[in-house]
């Protein structure tokens, strides 16, 4: 009798070891036939051009329910983060700016996918590079994109036709068709400008532009712009409005805002990322435009990332179903279904995100130059209209000082002095040191 007891209290240790080393791999998985219900909050997407996959993954998974629910922008970024921190109703699947992650994980609100459902090598395998820069720390993955997008060049077909102006491809040869296509009267002021580029007023986008112009720049770093590389590009960015040959003066702080502009038919080439050509559509159905990739240096081939994902809050009970759902959603079966039915209503369906589904879209007339441009998409913490009340927001604010001072006429490198310390507070608050991976 005593032989048993011993062995009943020497397997009961053993087995609480067991549990104690791995029982978090049980956090977040439910039993297998236990109704399960998950909370998603989307921000851009109305629950009608996600419900034919939702409603495909619910009768292939009776036992879940996904509640979709279409969030504001206002607010949205300190919302979800306090209601995942501070409530327990927050939703288990969230969506987030390619940006946001670092800021996440400084607030432990988001959970890793389990390595059993995606590979660090599959994901790599099955997004482009940007996703890898973006949603992989510490060897975990941390979200997974529905999308791929960023800055292309939209121009209006007719103002180029009429000047018998070709599609630019390095930044002399967008400058030289920009003043081309200006139109200015007698008394110099613009009646149809050839770029909306040089100032933050009125450029839609031009943070995202600025960090591609950083990014093409040789020796030119954003975390520190303070070097003659990083003034020379506020020299050339500010150029197009400021320019000792009057010329080549192509855009103006008295213009009405860049969009606007470019759907009134005001505009040659505007940068923007795809989403705003549904709002072009809608504004001015009759205006004739298309896309290409941005302009390059000579051996700088990138473009400029700025695009969303979704992820699984760490506080969600249902993480590996919530995991399994996204898993579902990034397939190619459902990214194909989800553009098809988004493409019922509108130009076209968000840019695919998968690499193997580029070859499906890359000849769109408009859609194409987004995927045609991913694999060279970089980005960082210039990404506009997030909303974030942080991390994009703060520092957006530190280079629009710079670009503005220089535009006073002021010295752009010490300008951007000021803004390299600007950025270092920015980047102690939100990411530096990011935590460290969980021994777990």
């Amino acid at each position: 009798m005593k032989i048993i007891i011993i062995v009943v209290l020497v397997i009961s240790v053993i087995l609480g070891i067991l549990f104690w080393r791995f029982g978090y791999l049980l956090k977040g998985t439910s039993n297998l036939n236990q109704p399960v219900t998950l909370k998603v909050w989307g921000l851009w997407e109305d629950e009608s051009l996600i419900k034919g996959a939702i409603d495909l993954y619910q009768k292939r998974n009776p036992s879940v329910t996904v509640e979709y629910t279409h969030q504001s922008s206002v607010n949205y970024r300190t919302r979800v983060q306090t209601q995942i921190l501070q409530s327990e109703n927050g939703p288990d699947i969230l969506m987030i700016h390619n940006s946001w992650v670092p800021m996440f994980l400084q607030k432990s609100t988001i959970a890793a996918i389990p390595l059993d459902l995606m590979s660090i090598d599959q994901f790599k395998k099955t997004f482009y590079p940007i996703a890898t820069d973006n949603f992989i720390k510490n060897n975990q993955i941390y979200a997974l994109p529905l999308e791929v997008d960023g800055l292309a060049l939209f121009y209006n077909e007719d103002l180029l036709s009429q000047k018998n102006i070709k599609i630019p491809q390095n930044w002399d040869e967008f400058m030289d068709a920009a003043s081309k296509l200006t139109v200015k009267d007698e008394k110099s002021n613009i009646q149809i400008a050839g770029a909306a580029m040089g100032t933050t007023s009125n450029v839609d986008h031009w943070s995202d532009i600025v960090g591609l112009l950083f990014s093409q720049q040789p020796n030119a770093n954003l975390e520190k712009p303070a070097t003659k590389a990083g003034a020379d590009v506020l020299r050339f960015y500010t150029s197009f409005i400021k320019n000792e040959d009057p010329a080549k003066r192509v855009w103006s702080v008295a213009m009405e805002g860049s969009t606007q502009a470019f759907f009134s038919g005001k505009l040659a080439f505007y940068f923007a990322p795809s989403w705003r050509a549904h709002e072009l559509r809608v504004a001015n159905p009759e205006l004739n435009f298309k896309t290409a990739p941005v302009p390059h240096l000579p051996g700088r081939n990138i473009g400029w990332a700025t695009y969303w994902a979704l992820a699984v809050s760490n506080k969600s009970s249902n993480q590996k179903k919530a995991w399994e759902f996204l898993n579902f959603l990034t397939s190619k079966e459902v990214e194909k279904l989800l553009y098809q039915e988004a493409s019922r209503t509108r130009l076209f369906g968000q840019p695919y995100s998968r690499v193997d589904l580029q070859k499906e879209i890359i000849n769109d007339p408009i859609a194409g130059a987004f995927v045609a441009q991913a694999p060279t998409f970089k980005s960082w913490y210039l990404a506009s209209r997030t909303f974030d009340q942080g991390i994009n927001d703060e520092m957006i604010k530190y280079y629009e000082d710079a670009i503005n001072a220089t535009l006073e006429g002021r010295d752009p490198l010490n300008a951007l002095q000021t803004t390299e310390q600007g950025v270092k507070q920015v980047l102690d608050k939100y990411i530096n040191p990011l935590p460290a991976p969980s021994e777990e």
